[in-house]
């Protein structure tokens, strides 16, 4: 049966007796549902709420009666004369017996909505439907949504994706110049051991071969070196090359659990096995690589 355009119940069909309620999302709503109905449950799948029993369409329709008489039966009059003399104006609200709601999707959005009290999805037209009681309650929150409407436009998202590629290419472009000038700031009072792979929270797992005496000065550097506090003057260039794979083979693992802290502090630490592992890989990985181009040259030639 159908008590209004809003609020319907149905019986259930099978073994089990009860009847299927339907009405729009409305916290206080649902609240005063579940203290009437306790034993009831939400089904997705109808999306509806179950209530078991004989008598669950009749109590139904009591308690739906109930609510409706409760509301002002001037509100949607009232606020259709507000949307009249304030109305919204919009590319993503549509009028017709209620205020009807399509955007892209967007969990503020959703969340917006279901802070509204009477709005509902329409999963049939995909559209958010607000009754005219609702206005303020929308009007409020409009700005809100229609920004997030307008974030999560495809082409809005690709715009936001290509900035985002094109910051990641520029940021990977300075840090491979950067990685070829084999430098690494190492604080000037803290140096690590020359010779020996180190692990470092940028290059990973290096050997440094030379302690620079010049201070650093350039402030652009933070950026690519996190552990770097803001006085530069601590810090002094360390030069360093990639290790050999016996290099790796032949260092002896830490287990000293401080290293973890040293990472975000003077940015080196002796490494660990696993550290000394993935080096070991990558190492192997242009050993076999340059074998490959290697032998596809003696092949041409």
């Amino acid at each position: 049966m159908e008590i209004s355009s809003t609020f319907q119940i149905t019986p259930s069909e099978g073994e089990k007796l009860g009847a299927f309620a339907k009405f729009p999302y409305d916290r206080e709503l649902v609240r005063r549902f579940r203290e009437t109905f306790p034993r009831a449950k939400w089904r997705a799948d109808e999306e509806a709420w179950w209530v078991p029993g004989t008598t669950a369409a009749r109590r139904l329709d009591t308690w739906m009666s109930q609510e409706l008489e409760t509301l002002d039966r001037h509100a949607d009059a009232k606020g259709r004369d507000a949307f009249t003399f304030d109305p919204l104006e919009s590319p993503y609200l549509s009028v017709a017996d209620d205020l009807r709601v399509r955007t892209p999707y967007s969990r503020t959005i959703v969340e917006a909505m279901r802070a509204i009290p009477w709005a509902w999805w329409d999963s049939d037209k995909r559209v958010w439907r607000i009754p005219f009681r609702s206005y303020e309650a929308l009007r409020l929150r409009w700005p809100e949504i229609e920004d997030a409407a307008r974030r999560n436009e495809p082409e809005e998202k690709r715009k936001r994706q290509a900035d985002r590629k094109s910051q990641e290419a520029g940021r990977s472009a300075v840090l491979q110049a950067e990685r070829r000038r084999r430098r690494y700031p190492v604080p000037g009072d803290d140096l690590p051991p020359l010779d020996q792979p180190v692990a470092t929270l940028s290059w990973g797992v290096v050997v440094f071969e030379d302690i620079g005496s010049e201070q650093i000065d350039e402030g652009a550097v933070k950026d690519l070196y996190p552990h770097i506090d803001n006085d530069l003057s601590r810090y002094v260039w360390a030069r360093w090359r990639m290790p050999e794979l016996w290099e790796v083979y032949r260092t002896k693992a830490s287990h000293d659990e401080d290293g973890l802290a040293l990472r975000s502090s003077r940015g080196w630490w002796l490494p660990n096995r696993e550290e000394l592992q993935e080096r070991g890989r990558k190492l192997r990985e242009m050993e076999r690589a340059q074998r490959s181009r290697n032998h596809a040259r003696s092949t041409e030639a």
